[in-house]
């Protein structure tokens, strides 16, 4: 009988193994929240994603980056976590948007600063909702912020190829990731984008 719910046990766990999906997710704050800096934020944002089913297993390291738009307001701390999870990408989304709002996230303009911006970058090499329309979305740029949000996920971010702040971080969690478009890595989209994108960019010290 043991050895059958042994037997028993690791056929569950075989399953729960081919259910869960690798997702990228980018992290940002450059306000605190209570008496948090933004980088505990992102620290509590990352173990509260863990209890939504978003477990974290690969972090990167917290950038300090200027705020983008330049002089939108303070610094942020940026990073990126490598999660798996059995959810679907709607649900990983819902997950996002439920631990900002928990920290303390305002939405009151789009490039308002904050306390907790969580962003679904890629979930399982997934495009959504299709190739035409995720080009249409990527081709805008920051033109995109003068429209209303998308009614619909959009699968890999649409703006995460032309962000530094997002490319260095993602390419210490997943260096072999491609984006499905392009076929480029992080490390490489991130060169893409000039000598100058990292200005004012520079890694934290541990436990800032």
């Amino acid at each position: 009988m043991a050895l059958e719910n042994i037997a028993s046990a690791e056929c569950c766990n075989r399953k729960r193994a081919r259910t869960m999906t690798l997702c990228l997710i980018a992290l940002g704050a450059n306000l605190p929240a209570g008496e948090r800096t933004p980088a505990q934020t992102l620290d509590e944002a990352l173990a509260r994603l863990a209890a939504e089913g978003v477990r974290p297993i690969r972090v990167s390291r917290w950038w300090r980056t200027p705020a983008h738009p330049p002089g939108s307001g303070p610094d942020f701390v940026n990073g990126a976590a490598a999660c798996e999870s059995a959810l679907p990408a709607e649900g990983v989304l819902a997950a996002l948007h439920w631990v900002e709002d928990a920290l303390g996230r305002a939405r009151p303009a789009r490039w308002a600063p904050r306390s907790c911006d969580l962003d679904l970058i890629d979930w399982g090499g997934r495009i959504a909702p299709d190739a035409d329309e995720l080009r249409r979305w990527m081709a805008l740029g920051d033109r995109a912020g003068a429209l209303p949000a998308p009614d619909r996920l959009i699968l890999p971010h649409p703006r995460a190829h032309e962000r530094a702040f997002v490319l260095a971080p993602l390419a210490e969690v997943a260096p072999a990731w491609r984006h499905p478009i392009s076929g480029l890595t992080a490390a490489q989209m991130l060169a893409a984008l000039g000598p100058g994108a990292m200005a004012g960019m520079s890694p934290l010290p541990a436990g800032s």
